[in-house]
């Protein structure tokens, strides 16, 4: 899903951890409030969305995704909108369905194989009287 044509809000403050000065004055860190409702997508996706994403959804029904990794309002803006940009593409990512599948008779036979060897090992292993 291309951002560019989301509708979001950019909120910044100030980041935290070492840095000096440009930590203390300047607002690093990048906050990107998108509402799932207003994406331009169908209820079936804004479904898929809410499921997979949660954990950063709050009860407003707003998708959040902060940065605060770099140390330029603008370098976070862009890693921010990054961020958004994966996280959308792989909540509606379709999950194909897995297949069934049997082992094959030779790796039964080799796990039962394996598994003699160690019981054998672990006999040995044991005090005789």
């Amino acid at each position: 899903m291309n951002v560019a044509e989301l509708s979001y809000r950019i909120v910044t403050s100030r980041s935290g951890g070492p840095g000096g000065q440009n930590v203390n004055k300047v607002e690093t860190r990048v906050t990107i409030e998108v509402d799932v409702d207003a994406l331009p997508l169908d209820d079936a996706q804004k479904q898929r969305v809410r499921e997979k994403l949660a954990g950063r959804i709050n009860k407003d029904g707003v998708l959040r995704v902060t940065s605060q990794a770099e140390r330029s309002q603008l370098a976070n803006r862009d890693r921010a909108l990054a961020r958004l940009e994966e996280l959308l593409d792989d909540a509606l990512a379709e999950e194909k369905p897995r297949k069934k599948t049997r082992p094959s008779r030779a790796s039964r036979r080799a796990r039962l194989e394996a598994k003699k060897r160690r019981s054998e090992t672990k006999r040995l292993r044991t005090t005789i009287d």
